[in-house]
């Protein structure tokens, strides 16, 4: 009698709040207090087994065969790790939204062989002076308007020279009093110079490994791999956080893809902002030679390992997104990414418009700083479609947060 009661009592019809309660409650029973192995039933890389609470703390001990066993998992299994993680460490139903501005575009002496500015290659773009204070504000504030929450300055430079760097520290508190976090990147940087950027209140530095360590060198040749990580360095002993991603479809393997993941995660602390950036065809550069653009799964499959080896990073889609479908997007999101760039150019070539953007997030539910945004009469964002737009950092994917 007792055991029928109790079971007409579990089958009875209940209130629909209660009802959702108890099912978010069963289904999240496994990530709360219960041990999970990143690799289910893993034993990989001579028979080490890869499991770990990735749910609890960050690894800094990866290795290649293991991010390649997280790669080859099932679809099905590599995004439900993914997004138990990622639920576990973020809203799951929330983007970033940052904003990009080239503050001194081309004329750079590096040459990195995927991006338009450097002053290497015949692309057809003018390189520019600094930028006056004055006009970076005011593109902060259009893109702070139209639901950016963090400013990005980028500047074509080997390494910045200090009377430069005097007038980018002026413009980063500027940009600080509209109420926005600062992020730039201006190449190399002392450990001076990672303090000065500190003092006048920035928030992140970025400075891209842009791919493995072995491939490195096929795209890049005036500076280290060494040079990249001695300059991360630098910005976290100055008590900058730091965003550190890459770009993927410029020729490598999958396992120098997964290598670049692997450099990222061993760092002593995990980069806080991960971009992830598919490669975008630049006039006049040699990377053309050897691109080919990811399949869009191996893409996902991208995402979904920084996710899982970076649990605490914010993954980032970054350059490239104007070649993605809505539902590849979606997926993205779905296997951990959850943060963006809006404005509708990546200095020369095209990113989604953000009205674009604010459809598909709309569509998804999922929340951001655009929904904040300022609107016209018609209910569209505010910025009128001839208006300047906030630059991004590179066409190549060199993006910075």
């Amino acid at each position: 009698m007792v055991l029928a009661r109790v079971i007409r009592a579990r089958h009875r019809i209940l209130p629909d709040e209660l009802r959702q309660r108890r099912l978010k409650a069963t289904f999240l029973k496994p990530l709360r207090g219960q041990r999970m192995s990143i690799v289910p039933g893993s034993d990989v890389n001579g028979g080490v087994s890869v499991g770990r609470d990735a749910l609890i703390e960050p690894r800094n001990d990866w290795t290649r065969a293991q991010a390649q066993a997280l790669y080859d998992l099932p679809f099905a299994d590599l995004i439900f790790q993914a997004q138990s993680i990622h639920r576990r460490n973020f809203d799951p139903n929330h983007v970033e939204t940052a904003s990009l501005l080239s503050i001194k575009t081309g004329g750079c002496p590096e040459d990195c062989g995927y991006c338009s500015q450097s002053a290497k290659y015949d692309t057809g773009l003018k390189a520019s002076k600094l930028m006056e204070q004055d006009d970076v504000v005011a593109t902060a504030k259009r893109a702070r308007d139209a639901g950016a929450e963090r400013f990005c300055m980028a500047a074509a430079w080997r390494n910045p020279k200090d009377k430069d760097l005097d007038k980018v520290c002026e413009m980063i508190t500027a940009v600080k009093g509209l109420g926005m976090e600062t992020c730039v990147t201006l190449g190399m940087l002392t450990d001076k110079q990672a303090q000065r950027l500190h003092d006048a209140g920035l928030d992140f530095y970025n400075h891209n490994v842009d791919t493995s360590p072995e491939f490195y060198g096929k795209i890049i040749t005036t500076r280290t791999m060494q040079d990249r990580i001695d300059t991360l360095a630098h910005a976290r002993e100055a008590g900058l956080k730091v965003c550190c991603g890459g770009i993927i479809g410029m020729g490598e393997q999958v396992d120098d893809r997964l290598g670049m993941l692997a450099l990222l995660a061993n760092l002593p602390e995990h980069p806080e902002s991960v971009p992830i950036n598919m490669w975008n065809e630049v006039k006049g550069v040699p990377v053309n030679d050897t691109a080919e653009r990811p399949d869009p799964i191996a893409l996902v499959r991208m995402v979904a390992v920084a996710r899982i080896m970076m649990p605490r990073s914010v993954v980032r889609l970054s350059a490239g997104r104007q070649y993605m479908t809505d539902e590849l997007q979606a997926l993205c999101f779905v296997a951990g990414a959850n943060s963006i760039f809006i404005g509708d150019v990546l200095l020369t070539t095209k990113n989604p418009q953000t009205e674009r953007d604010a459809n598909l997030l709309d569509r998804l539910g999922i929340k951001s700083k655009l929904d904040d945004a300022k609107h016209d009469d018609h209910g569209h964002c505010g910025h009128a479609h001839g208006e300047a737009k906030p630059a991004a950092v590179s066409a190549s994917g060199a993006a910075v947060s």
